[in-house]
């Protein structure tokens, strides 16, 4: 039993690992093209290049699907719009997650995108990969050095503005793990929730400052795994026999894009609110799902 998951492991990292570099065949020559200083070129270009991503997204979940034997219990789905720009934000207890949310969400809302950190530009094929896609990549200064440099305070901001400037022209979904890492046992433990790390606001209200009044709606997506948290290579190996995903839809409150979460305290701590309502009720919605599943 032990050998026939190590093979369909080696088989399902061998096939992803194949999409992956396949569609960068692809990708990266069209990305190349971008570098012509023609805006409306570049806007046809970087089109084509999200429809090369959603494709090799489509491959992955047909790999898994080949290859695994995975129940999906996914609420949620109606009323999703590719023409629509979202901010989605979810709980974060995996790499896993990543492949979750393309294989429930590719192709029913834009394309998901990241904000990164500006030195992941020169990750190894990744890096160019997510410029061609247009990720925005972003310099973050922390509280110690906005200190040092008060002069520096807001510059991040109206960076990432000008970044997010060329998603007025297409649809966008800017995905967001609140808790800006992965919840572990020993993360677990410092933790006010049961099932959740805390909430992290200032990625939240950065993305919504950066963002503007582009966004049209929140996508507030829990991801469960009754079997236990896996790894990568546990799903790639079939041994992860159900997850369970629901989506929860969201009006995006008006003052919540226009506030100065770095410098206004009363702000900050209204934003901090509305977060944590969010999460609190996220972490009781995962005690039901897994009260459910033991009880099945």
């Amino acid at each position: 039993m032990r050998a026939m998951a190590t093979l369909r492991g080696i088989l399902t990292l061998g096939l992803l690992a194949t999409n992956t570099i396949f569609w960068c065949a692809f990708l990266f020559p069209v990305a190349l093209l971008k570098l012509l200083p023609v805006p409306a070129w570049r806007v046809r270009l970087s089109r084509v290049l999200v429809g090369i991503a959603e494709l090799w997204a489509d491959c992955n979940r047909g790999i898994l699907a080949l290859t695994q034997n995975i129940r999906w219990d996914v609420t949620g789905l109606e009323g999703l719009e590719r023409g629509r720009w979202y901010l989605v934000i979810a709980n974060h207890a995996s790499w896993v997650d990543i492949l979750v949310l393309q294989t429930v969400l590719n192709r029913r809302i834009p394309f998901l995108k990241f904000f990164l950190k500006r030195e992941l530009i020169r990750v190894p094929l990744l890096g160019l990969a997510w410029w061609a896609l247009d990720f925005p990549f972003m310099r973050r200064h922390g509280s110690k050095y906005l200190e040092q440099h008060p002069e520096a305070r807001g510059e991040d901001l109206e960076a990432t503005r000008r970044a997010c400037e060329k998603f007025r022209t297409s649809p966008v979904s800017i995905m967001n793990f609140v808790e800006g890492t992965r919840r572990t046992p020993a993360r677990q433990q410092g933790s006010s929730y049961r099932n959740l790390l805390k909430p992290r606001a200032g990625g939240v209200a950065f993305v919504l400052g950066a963002m503007g009044g582009m966004l049209h709606a929140l996508l507030d997506v829990t991801i469960v795994y009754p079997a236990g948290t896996p790894t990568f290579w546990k799903l790639c190996s079939g041994r992860i026999p159900e997850i369970v995903v629901r989506i929860h839809h969201h009006d995006i409150p008006d003052w919540a894009a226009r506030g100065d979460y770095q410098g206004d305290a009363r702000f900050r701590g209204r934003f901090k609110l509305w977060l944590r309502d969010l999460w609190i009720a996220k972490d009781a919605e995962i005690d039901g799902l897994l009260t459910g599943a033991r009880a099945a």
